[in-house]
């Protein structure tokens, strides 16, 4: 866990989201958290992960998700020197829980 994150405020948000039981949920939530940008932001580097995985290259994404090449090449750095998150979560979505 990264230090910089530890805090009861991260944590009760974590704990809040592990209640959702399901999509409808997850829209109703994060409608109520976020503004409408920050959640296309947040979808889009997901998208941006999911297509890095796959092989494409920074060109074809930004022209598929409309993200920068910044965005690209943070969400980049994260798969191969973050925490796992995105392998941990896509992983699971492709039926390899690890």
């Amino acid at each position: 866990m990264n230090k910089k994150l530890d805090s009861e405020e991260v944590k009760g948000f974590f704990e809040a989201v592990l209640q959702l039981k399901n999509e409808e949920e997850c829209y109703r939530f994060f409608e109520d958290v976020c503004t409408v940008n920050e959640l296309f932001s947040i979808a889009q580097r997901f998208q941006v992960a999911r297509m890095l995985r796959t092989g494409s290259t920074y060109l074809d994404i930004a022209e598929k998700t409309g993200a920068s090449t910044a965005t690209i090449s943070r969400v980049n750095r994260s798969l191969n020197y973050g925490a796992d998150g995105y392998s941990l979560v896509l992983d699971r979505m492709e039926g390899k829980d690890k």
